[in-house]
């Protein structure tokens, strides 16, 4: 078997580099020892996989079909010995992990940083930002998100429940009263968020059914905090996630309403590439974090 795999591995690493010499000096073997492992590859097959002359190397219609098959078991095997050698070590390397920015520096800091502290053969590259970022195409490992999934070509972990509230400074219910249902919202002055899911459709459950109001206000801005600090002005109802109004609800700055009504609670969820291994700094740093907030749960 090993054999097998030393001789599927030169016809595929001959065909990359574009040649025997190339193969050879890229991969520290001899052009002999390589020409003999596809030499006997073909023999095994019976089928002949390369084209060879002196100036070009091709592969026949067959080689094709058998490079395509080979080359992704090839990788798949790759992934797996590299998996499990990251699984019985420490975890180490560079981890690029992607939050947003209000959730990670209230929440997520803490948490992070003894995850590093505890494995210092990790170099954390976090990266706070309020955009749906693109983990394949930039190249994070595992992105922190409040969200519900619907990407397929991910796959995601829950890690905490958080949730959401409607809230409005004292002067605010005083003018226009507390909402008695959703729909109450609809002609008072709130306050969208832009990052939001849904934006100025705000969704609740009503009589075991979700329900979408559309509101409207005076300010729309693409950050909570923003949103936050405009609703304790009294320039409207807010929808808020609650890890950061508990401070303002405290204080008696802002004031809960349609709690009966709230939609089901958003999950912090890992957020990864679609791959078949798991890296093994990716799997501890969500194993660390379920762990985490099991104690140290988000604010609701």
């Amino acid at each position: 078997m090993t054999q097998d795999l030393a001789r599927i591995r030169a016809f595929v690493q001959v065909f990359d580099a574009g040649g025997f010499s190339a193969a050879a000096r890229i991969h520290g073997r001899s052009k002999a020892l390589l020409s003999k492992y596809v030499t006997d590859l073909e023999d095994y097959l019976g089928v002949r996989l390369m084209n060879r002359t002196t100036r070009k190397l091709s592969l026949t219609e067959a080689g094709e079909a058998y490079y395509r098959e080979v080359r992704e078991i090839l990788s798949q095997l790759d992934d797996l010995d590299a998996t499990i050698t990251e699984q019985s070590a420490a975890p180490r390397g560079i981890l690029r992990v992607s939050a947003p920015r209000n959730f990670g520096e209230s929440t997520l800091l803490e948490p992070l940083f003894e995850f590093t502290r505890a494995h210092p053969d990790v170099t954390l590259d976090l990266r706070l930002e309020d955009r749906m970022v693109d983990l394949v195409e930039e190249g994070i490992d595992v992105a922190l998100r409040i969200s519900k999934m619907s990407d397929t070509s991910l796959i995601a972990r829950k890690i905490a429940e958080t949730s959401v509230a409607v809230l409005a400074a004292p002067e605010i219910i005083k003018a226009h009263g507390a909402p008695a249902t959703p729909e109450a919202l609809k002609g008072v002055p709130c306050i969208i968020d832009t990052n939001m899911t849904g934006q100025a459709n705000w969704q609740f459950i009503e009589d075991g059914k979700t329900v979408t109001v559309h509101v409207d206000g005076p300010v729309r801005v693409n950050s909570p905090v923003g949103a936050l600090v405009a609703a304790k002005k009294g320039l409207g109802f807010a929808l808020l996630p609650s890890f950061l109004v508990d401070s303002a609800v405290q204080k008696g700055e802002l004031v809960p309403v349609l709690v009966d009504y709230l939609p089901q609670r958003p999950f912090l969820q890992a957020v990864y590439p679609h791959r078949r291994h798991l890296s093994g700094k990716v799997r501890a740093l969500i194993d660390f974090l379920v762990d985490w907030f099991q104690t140290h749960p988000v604010n609701s």
